[in-house]
């Protein structure tokens, strides 16, 4: 009956949301974000997403937080994009109005999901899932920005969802925060379409060309200065400079073949998934244990005696506190995404005396280059980064698959917020 009313709500939500022609051109997209949270690159992305936003038909922005972020970010960035429409709509007819977009903006998951990777339904989880309900033959786009809990939500209350989905994860350091999801959707879902990028997208402001305009400072002051509401707000962040670490999410539908993960575009190349590194230690780990980067690190001890009656435990790690989850056999367990290659240190609080104080050590190593040849048949529709050397950009795998395109996409960037502004300033057709 839920799942019922849900198709229902969906389809009566249509007629509040521009641009929905079934345009086999257009694709739709739902972006999960963590604006205003820890991060302020999600700011830029928006106004990126916003000034691009006639080439999509947008159908859900999420708010998948960690920290402050709430739904009240996205809408400040639609208010500022409102008192730039009108210059906008003279390019396109196909913008759509600012309340078409605040009528699609949801508000997701503000705490992790714990260790089942799921908990309660939220209006942004809902709101996928009635999206993907939807009848269009076209594929639901989500572009995970942020945390995937919302992701994980849908997907574990609306299983058969998955074949109408087409997922582009921003992970790294958003695993990093929102491991539990993502390791339930792996070990549930695996049969999902997705790409996995965790260090390709920093191609998008790491490497290329970045000579004269095309600095990440200095393309803020000659082509976003100056131009309208969201080019003046988007000054304010980061110090005047690039980041838009999301972008390439959207950049990956604006150039390139997207069913196609192997060929070049400007969200990146991807390879076929090996297995997803998932290992389960069962006592204190030491340096000479290793876990692949970005790979997922369990950490599984017994309470021991005396046992606390409820029993408590946080992993401090890096500049993260894990809350641990017991299970019923009293074991304590703690799940771990390190986003860099290197040594990390852990030490244990715990209200029970044989954990408390407990410390241990972990190192976490770069992916094999040819770990590609050896796809995992377990994941026929999971791609991710490619760690070959020669793609690379220092330490980042794969980003040099969206550095080589930044004159192109900085270029075009540039031409769309050209167009907040008021044609006599540019010199633009009215």
């Amino acid at each position: 009956m839920k799942r019922l009313l849900l198709m229902l709500l969906g389809v009566c939500c249509v007629a509040a949301v521009q641009g929905f022609a079934g345009d086999a051109t257009r694709h739709r997209v739902v972006v999960s974000t963590d604006i205003g949270g820890t991060d302020p690159d999600d700011f830029q992305s928006m106004v990126h997403l916003l000034v691009y936003a006639d080439k999509f038909d947008i159908e859900g922005l999420v708010s998948s937080p960690y920290g402050p972020g709430r739904k009240e970010h996205i809408l400040q960035v639609i208010d500022l994009y409102e008192r730039d429409y009108d210059y906008l709509r003279t390019y396109s007819d196909k913008y759509p109005t600012p309340t078409a977009l605040r009528a699609v903006t949801k508000e997701g998951a503000i705490e992790g999901a714990g260790y089942e990777g799921f908990g309660a339904p939220t209006e942004g989880s809902e709101w996928i899932v009635r999206r993907a309900w939807r009848d269009d033959p076209r594929p639901l786009w989500v572009l995970v920005w942020g945390g995937i809990e919302d992701l994980a939500q849908a997907l574990h209350d609306a299983p058969e969802i998955l074949p109408k989905l087409r997922v582009y994860f921003i992970g790294g350091p958003n695993k990093k925060w929102s491991v539990d999801a993502y390791q339930y959707i792996a070990t549930h879902h695996p049969r999902l379409w997705i790409i996995e990028t965790n260090a390709t997208y920093r191609g998008w402001f790491v490497g290329g060309k970045q000579e004269g305009e095309w600095g990440n400072k200095t393309f803020v002051a000659t082509h976003v200065a100056g131009h309208g509401a969201l080019g003046d707000f988007f000054t304010t962040l980061l110090g005047g400079t690039i980041k838009m670490g999301d972008s390439p999410s959207v950049g990956y539908l604006l150039h390139g073949t997207p069913e196609d993960r192997s060929q070049g575009g400007w969200g990146g190349r991807f390879v076929r998934a090996w297995e997803r590194p998932h290992v389960v230690f069962q006592r204190l780990t030491g340096p000479e244990d290793h876990i692949e980067q970005f790979g997922v690190f369990e950490l599984a001890l017994p309470l021991g005696d005396p046992r606390p009656a409820r029993p408590e435990a946080r992993l401090l790690i890096e500049n993260q506190e894990l809350i641990g989850s017991v299970d019923a056999d009293g074991v304590m367990r703690w799940r771990f995404s390190p986003k860099d290659a290197k040594t990390y240190r852990y030490t244990i609080r715990s209200n029970g005396p044989a954990l408390e104080g407990k410390s241990g050590e972990l190192t976490s190593l770069r992916p094999e280059p040819d770990a590609a040849q050896h796809p995992s048949p377990r994941l026929p529709h999971w791609w991710t980064d490619d760690p070959s050397p020669d793609v690379a950009e220092g330490e980042h795998i794969g980003a040099r698959t969206v550095s080589r395109w930044r004159e192109d996409f900085l270029r075009d960037f540039a031409a769309r917020m050209d167009r907040c502004r008021s044609p006599t300033t540019t010199g633009a057709r009215p």
